[in-house]
C-alpha cells in the first residue's frame, strides 16, 4: 500500500521547546537587537561585524541544545507517510531528530554563503568573522534569509505542499509571509491539523487544531494519525 504524502509546515515554536529563543520573545538574544540592525541586506552592508556577532551567538546556542518530543515525534510520522518538511526555523533539529526530508525556507544557520560568489554555499559550525571568505575572496555571511529578500525554496515548497494528503501546522502562528502563504496551494480534499496553543483559524478550511505547544502536542497527533491509517 502506498504511504499518504504528509506535509509538515513547521515554525520557531517547535524549535522554541528546545530552548532557542525566537524574534517575538520578550527576553533573549532577539531582545538585545533590532530586527533591522542584525536581519536585513542594509545590516549586512551597514555593520556586517554586528550581523555576524548576532548569528555567531544563535549558531552557539543551536549548539547547546537537542531535539525535543515535538521533533521526535515528526521524525516518527515517517514510519507511516511519505513525509516532507518544510520549516521556516534555520537549525538543524528536525534532521538531528532523524528526519530525512527537511525544505529549509529561510536558510541554514550552519551553513553560510559567500557575499560574492552566489554559487558558494559552505559549513558553518563555528563562528564566522570579517575576513572570513570564500575561495574566490568574498565575505563570508549566514546562509539565512534576511527580511526583504527573496525566499528562494518558495517554488519547490508550493510543489510540496501542491501534493499533499495530509498537511501538519506546527509551532507557527501563520504570521509571517511569504511562508504563511503557503496553505493556499493545498488540495481541497487534503485533511489539516494544527498544533499551535495560539488561537490561530484557517477560513473555508475542515480543520482538526490541538491547542497544545508542540511538544506535547506533536505526540499526541502522532498517535491521532496512526489511527487513521
Amino acid at each position: 500500500m502506498n504511504k499518504k504524502h504528509l506535509v509538515v509546515l513547521s515554525g520557531a515554536g517547535v524549535s522554541a521547546d528546545s530552548g532557542l529563543e525566537t524574534f517575538r520573545d520578550s527576553e533573549g538574544l532577539w531582545a538585545k537587537y533590532r530586527i533591522e540592525d542584525v536581519c536585513t541586506p542594509e545590516a549586512l552592508e551597514k555593520n556586517p561585524g554586528l550581523v555576524l556577532k548576532f548569528y555567531n551567538e544563535r549558531r552557539r546556542q543551536l549548539l547547546g541544545v537537542v531535539p525535543n518530543e515535538g521533533h521526535f515525534a515528526i521524525a516518527e510520522l515517517e514510519n507511516y507517510f511519505d513525509v516532507d518538511i518544510i520549516t521556516q526555523n534555520i537549525d538543524d533539529l528536525h534532521e538531528r531528530a532523524g528526519s530525512s526530508r527537511v525544505l529549509h525556507l529561510h536558510g541554514e544557520l550552519l551553513k553560510c554563503r559567500s557575499m560574492k560568489d552566489p554559487s558558494f554555499i559552505g559549513v558553518a559550525k563555528g563562528d564566522i568573522n570579517i575576513g572570513d571568505t570564500c575561495p574566490m575572496g568574498g565575505q563570508l555571511r549566514p546562509h539565512v534569509v534576511f527580511f526583504g529578500e527573496d525566499v528562494p525554496e518558495m517554488e519547490r515548497a508550493e510543489e510540496i505542499i501542491h501534493t499533499a494528503d495530509i498537511l501538519v501546522i506546527v509551532g507557527t502562528s501563520l504570521a509571517v509571509y511569504p511562508a504563511a502563504g503557503l496553505v493556499r496551494y493545498v488540495p481541497g480534499s487534503t485533511d489539516i491539523y494544527v498544533v499551535d496553543p495560539s488561537e490561530i483559524t484557517l477560513s473555508g478550511a475542515d480543520v482538526t487544531y490541538i491547542r497544545e505547544r508542540s511538544v506535547t502536542g506533536m505526540p499526541k497527533l502522532l498517535k491521532l494519525l496512526i489511527r487513521t491509517i
